[in-house]
């Protein structure tokens, strides 16, 4: 875990492998946001609306990458995602539960 949640923070990042940050309250483009990774504190531009709850990406995902979250691979980026992009179903598709592609990701496809 991240540790606390730190005064002054919009957004949480769980683990150092993570591509994302899940925001703690809606985001708006300009938006100015810090969030911590271990012991640093990072900060970005919000590049388009994130709502409460949804990912952020805090660093640039190219198209085919896998996406971490939790420092687990949550699904595989459809498209290139910027850092400050909104990363939600339209730009990451899910591989849990699909067999041919969680062996891909390192699962066992059960």
């Amino acid at each position: 875990m991240a540790g606390p949640i730190q005064a002054g923070a919009e957004a949480l990042v769980m683990d150092a492998k993570d591509h994302v940050a899940t925001a703690i309250k809606d985001l708006k483009p300009g938006d100015r946001i810090t969030y911590r990774v271990a012991n640093d504190v990072h900060s970005l531009t919000i590049m388009e609306a994130i709502p409460l709850g949804h990912k952020v990406a805090i660093v640039p995902i190219p198209a085919g990458t896998h996406v971490c979250k939790y420092g687990e691979v949550i699904g595989r980026a459809t498209g290139d995602i910027a850092k400050g992009c909104h990363v939600h179903v339209h730009n990451v598709e899910g591989i849990r539960g699909r067999g041919d592609q969680a062996q891909a990701a390192g699962g066992t496809g059960v």
